[in-house]
């Protein structure tokens, strides 16, 4: 008898049952394709959620991947296959790479994993550092404006929920998730549809790929601050550095900006050598917080589902009379406003969760689009001084790192509807009868506003052209602080790009 050839296909909608488990699946798939069950092989879940719109009949809805011995009306499973760029292995260029958020890790580990020796400069220090820094800041308001919520090892994303959701379609997708989970994520990362790693798992990840880096011959200089560069014949020559007081100047043949949406000094630096950027649209508004059981019963229809579902979550949109976009962002469930800081008498807020998701209240971002007519002039920072004017104000009001915070009937008339542009402040009451049609209770008794949210996306995007280089040669902006990523996993995406157009351009 001849072996029986297998063929891998992909498969969507296979529903299971809130009581039913994996174990399952290939008696669905057979149970669909009307197909014994005896022909079909090994499978592998690509992508795992939830369909609550019949509530209460809640389902899991899987795609999948499987194997199978008959020749199918299905598309062919695609592979996830991360494909490297051949490197040449020629290490006599100084490859710099500035900041070690998720743009600049994914840069570092690339270039690494192919023999390459990166330097890694990070003004802020490794993350268990970190982390103390930013405890006494939340305890004692003792503000470290290198070591904080946005600067250090990890970056922005270390104190969030760890999202690894993204809008792209990008083939390094599955090769960030798989290095993710390498290094001790879960590997539910792999296939939810919502991916999260946590803020105190993301610390344990990111701690364990700076290792497999400095493992490979990569260099990670903490507490060392780019404090200016040199320019040659339109080239970048040498970067001067602050490192714990001491000066220092460094040859560099690439340099990486992987430097965030908070490094304001940075885009300071970059206009003065005329850096070509422009300014860039953001969102501005505050932070709403509900009880997680609230929304669980919205999304549920029981609060009780969220110990075998998860805490539930929402995305929310609306448009106010003036055009403008009133959305939820960054939403985090089971999880807490944190205050987000990191420049002195500036207040910012953002939002947190761990792993587990079990804290006793949901937040998220409630923003308003800003546009570039809200801007004070046509300079490429006018963006960055628009948000430090509220974040200053915010500040003076109380003289204190504390966040605003008020009930929905008290808003406007508040302290912190005070610290928001009028057109925000508008188009937030205007709104919140419509989302909280959408979400029962949304604009209700229990939900509280505190911030102001005021960095959502870097309000700069560099100009770069087909290779990623600026104007500046050897000059790659890069991930979210260049304006080319909204979140860690776009962010990763970008550095990853950029690292491989490098090693194209050195072979």
């Amino acid at each position: 008898m001849p072996k029986q050839k297998f063929q891998k296909y992909r498969i969507n909608e296979i529903r299971l049952n809130l009581d039913e488990t994996s174990e399952i699946i290939p008696k669905k798939i057979a149970g669909k394709l009307k197909i014994s069950q005896n022909t079909i092989g090994s499978y592998e879940i690509v992508r795992q959620s939830i369909d609550a719109r019949r509530k209460p009949k809640i389902q899991w809805v899987y795609t999948i991947d499987f194997f199978c011995s008959l020749k199918l009306n299905l598309p062919f499973a695609k592979e996830r296959i991360y494909l490297p760029p051949k490197a040449n292995l020629s290490k006599d260029k100084q490859i710099v790479i500035v900041g070690f958020g998720p743009c600049g890790i994914f840069a570092a580990l690339t270039f690494a994993q192919m023999g390459y020796q990166p330097i890694v400069i990070e003004r802020g220090k490794d993350v268990d550092a970190r982390t103390k820094d930013v405890q006494s800041f939340w305890s004692e308001g003792k503000l470290n404006p290198d070591s904080n919520v946005q600067f250090g090892e990890g970056g922005a994303g270390a104190f969030s929920d760890g999202k690894l959701t993204t809008g792209i379609n990008d083939m390094r997708i599955f090769k960030i998730l798989s290095e993710f989970h390498y290094f001790g994520a879960d590997e539910e990362i792999l296939f939810k549809q919502k991916p999260h790693i946590g803020t105190d798992v993301l610390k344990i990840v990111v701690k364990r790929i700076r290792e497999e880096i400095i493992r490979l011959g990569g260099k990670i200089l903490f507490e060392t601050k780019l404090i200016d560069f040199t320019v040659e014949g339109e080239k970048i020559k040498a970067i001067h550095l602050d490192q714990k007081g001491t000066h220092l100047t460094m040859s560099c043949d690439k340099l990486i900006l992987a430097i965030g949406h908070s490094a304001r000094d940075t885009f300071r630096q970059c206009l003065n050598h005329n850096v070509a950027m422009v300014q860039k649209p953001f969102s501005i508004g505050t932070r709403i917080q509900h009880p997680q059981n609230l929304i669980n019963m919205d999304q549920y229809g029981d609060p009780n589902l969220a110990q075998k579902l998860g805490a539930a979550e929402y995305k929310l949109h609306a448009k106010s009379q003036s055009g403008r976009g009133v959305y939820t962002f960054c939403m985090c469930p089971g999880g807490e406003v944190i205050l987000a800081s990191s420049a002195a008498n500036q207040i910012v807020s953002n939002g947190m969760s761990l792993h587990a998701r079990d804290g006793q209240f949901a937040n998220s971002a409630l923003l308003v689009d800003v546009r570039m007519g809200d801007f004070a002039n046509e300079n490429p920072l006018a963006g960055v001084e628009f948000q430090e004017y509220w974040e200053n104000k915010a500040y003076d009001l109380q003289n204190k790192y504390e966040l605003l915070q008020s009930d929905i009937p008290s808003f406007l008339n508040s302290d912190l509807a005070s610290v928001l542009p009028d057109f925000a402040k508008s188009a937030i009451l205007e709104t919140l009868p419509i989302l909280d049609k959408k979400l029962l209770g949304f604009a209700g008794e229990s939900a509280l506003l505190l911030g102001p949210e005021t960095r959502s996306s870097s309000p700069v995007r560099f100009i770069r052209d087909k290779s990623f280089q600026s104007n500046i040669k050897n000059l790659y902006p890069a991930g979210e602080g260049a304006g080319y990523a909204g979140g860690i996993m776009s962010a990763a995406v970008d550095g990853m790009k950029v690292a491989e157009q490098i090693i194209s351009e050195i072979n």
